[in-house]
């Protein structure tokens, strides 16, 4: 059973996840959805800038819990010496990496026009600080710290379009925005979800070893809780693309309530996986 410290560190990490996603994700759908979301800009600047602060906040705090992790008590998250010795490992790499890729996203969303881009940069470089520290790098090859920035990625941009997404659906006049917007992250949909199921079961594979490690392992237990999760979500998304959205398109505008009813069921199955995910990445020998 995790203490008092394992909690906090999860829930620091869970917070750091969806701030950090989130962020990124806004920016990705209004760069891949410029058209539809011209008119959200600036609420989805302001939200992107609340989750970055967010990110960046709880960076900071999951590292000095590192060290109370470690030490087991309160004296870990400012003892210099040995946030010191953290600092000195991939932890603090990843932190410095981190840190940077967020404050230039926090200052690019500010800037007319190429802006967007700036921060696009500064969350590429948010994302590939998680590829410098965990199970990925430990695993070796530099393929597969790739194939993690490239799920984060896809992650990122999936959460992005459910805001822009859920808030045209939710205004009467803004009904074909929300179809078309609906219509082609669906398109897109078709070869991001390949790619994420792709990139986690080769990622599974190479952290579990063998297949009976999901089963016999905490690790591999809390993965299977996942999976179960993502499938959820798979089936909300599936739901949207084929009912809801050709029926939006027809001018439907209960389907449009249906819509958000959807995506908050995705919200909720997002939550979820940014928690285990959390826990997988803080607890990692949790007893089978």
């Amino acid at each position: 059973m995790p203490d008092v410290w394992s909690v906090a560190a999860i829930t620091a990490k869970f917070l750091m996840y969806l701030g950090i996603l989130g962020s990124i994700g806004l920016v990705l759908a209004r760069i891949v959805f410029g058209q539809a979301t011209a008119g959200l800009w600036a609420g989805i600047s302001r939200q992107a800038f609340a989750l970055a602060l967010l990110g960046l906040l709880t960076s900071g705090l999951d590292f000095a819990l590192k060290g109370a992790v470690l030490t087991g008590d309160a004296t870990g998250m400012t003892d210099p010496q040995m946030l010191g010795l953290l600092w000195r490992t991939p932890a603090g790499t990843a932190v410095v990496y981190r840190g940077t890729g967020l404050l230039l996203f926090l200052a690019g969303l500010p800037v007319p026009g190429v802006g967007v881009w700036i921060s696009a940069a500064g969350g590429v470089l948010t994302l590939w600080s998680f590829s410098r520290i965990g199970h990925v790098p430990e695993a070796g090859p530099f393929w597969l710290e790739m194939l993690l920035l490239l799920h984060l990625m896809g992650i990122a941009f999936w959460i992005g379009a459910l805001f822009p997404l859920r808030r045209l659906a939710g205004e009467p006049g803004s009904l074909s925005e929300a179809a078309m917007l609906g219509h082609r992250f669906g398109q897109i949909a078709v070869v991001v979800v390949p790619v994420l199921l792709i990139a986690g079961i080769v990622m599974a594979w190479y952290l579990l070893g063998k297949l009976s490690a999901l089963i016999t392992t905490g690790y591999g237990l809390t993965l299977l809780a996942k999976i179960v999760v993502v499938l959820v979500l798979l089936g909300s998304a599936a739901a949207n693309k084929l009912r809801f959205v050709p029926a939006m398109r027809n001018g439907d505008r209960f389907a449009a309530a249906l819509l958000r009813r959807s995506i908050a069921i995705e919200w909720t199955a997002v939550y979820v996986i940014l928690l285990i995910t959390a826990a997988l990445t803080s607890v990692p020998d949790l007893p089978p």
